[in-house]
Formats: structure tokens, sequence, C-alpha cells
């Protein structure tokens, strides 16, 4: 009888080994029922770092200057309006002044009246100029622009165009 229970504790030793090793590699390497990581795909589980990230919280864009912004929208106005070389160059340079202009009045935080006021006394001051150094045409154009939009006044010249070679072809 003694011979029996020596043969059946080392086998009861055996198994429980086997047993506990493979839960410790269950446990250690998370290999589980469906492949690593026990979700189906062949990783090697969630490689999750303990230690938290911080969130790194995002920059506001730079705000643009006065000649970024008049760069920008030059090209469609020299389209809306048919500007030559010398009133693309007038009218950018004068944009640019009295842009910066109010960039900087903005700066200031001024109380809403004084706001309008600085603002009226820079348009005017910028219509002066405008007149000054641009073809009366161009110049009521450019108000009419501001007026309407960029947007619209590219769909009129557009229209323009198209009724003029439609009487041409006529």
């Amino acid at each position: 009888m003694k011979k029996g229970l020596k043969g059946s504790s080392i086998k009861f030793f055996i198994v429980l080994s086997i047993l506990l090793g493979g839960s410790e590699i269950y446990a250690q390497y998370g290999y589980g029922g469906r492949g690593y990581g026990g979700r189906g795909n062949y990783g090697y589980g969630s490689q999750r770092s303990s230690i938290p990230q911080a969130q790194e919280t995002q920059k506001e864009p730079e705000p643009k200057t006065a000649e970024q912004l008049v760069d920008g929208e030059m090209p469609r106005i020299t389209e809306a309006l048919a500007l030559n070389d010398f009133e693309q160059a007038v009218l950018s340079s004068v944009l640019k002044k009295y842009v910066q202009e109010r960039i900087e009045a903005r700066i200031l935080k001024l109380p809403p009246e004084k706001m309008l006021e600085v603002y009226d006394n820079i348009t005017k001051r910028q219509d002066e100029e405008l007149k000054a150094g641009l073809p009366i045409e161009k110049y009521d154009a450019f108000v009419a622009l501001q007026k309407e939009g960029v947007a619209k006044t590219l769909k009129k010249s557009k229209k323009k165009k198209k009724e003029k070679r439609k009487k041409s072809k006529n």
C-alpha cells in the first residue's frame, strides 16, 4: 500500500505542476483560447504603459500678419477687379498698411465705441489713399467689392465675360 501511495503522490505533483505552470504561462503571456492577447489578433497583448501620459494641449494657430492676410486675398481681388501690375502694387501696399493698423487697434482691446471710431478713422484714411492711387473706376469697383464680397464680384465678372462671348459669337 505504501508503494501505491508513493506513485500516486508523484503523479499528483506532476499534474499539479503542469496545471500551475500552465496557469502561470497564461497569466504572464496572455495565452488564452483566442491567440496572443486573448483578442484573436496575433500581437502580444495590450501594450499600454502603466505610466500616465500627459496630453499635449493644442497650440492656437499663430494669427496671420497683415502681409499674409493681404497676400492671401490679392490674387482673388486682382482677378475680380482686373488690376494691372501697378494698380495691384498700389492696392496691396495700401491694404497692408491699414490692415496692420486694424490689427494693432484690435490688440489694444478698446471699448466698442472707441474701437468703432478708430476703425472709421482708418477706413477714411485708406479710402483717401486708394482714391489718390487708383483710377476712379477701379476704386469704385473696389468699394463695390468690399460691400458685396470677393466671391459675388467674381461671379458677376464671369457672367459678364460669358455674355460678351455670346454677343461676339452672334
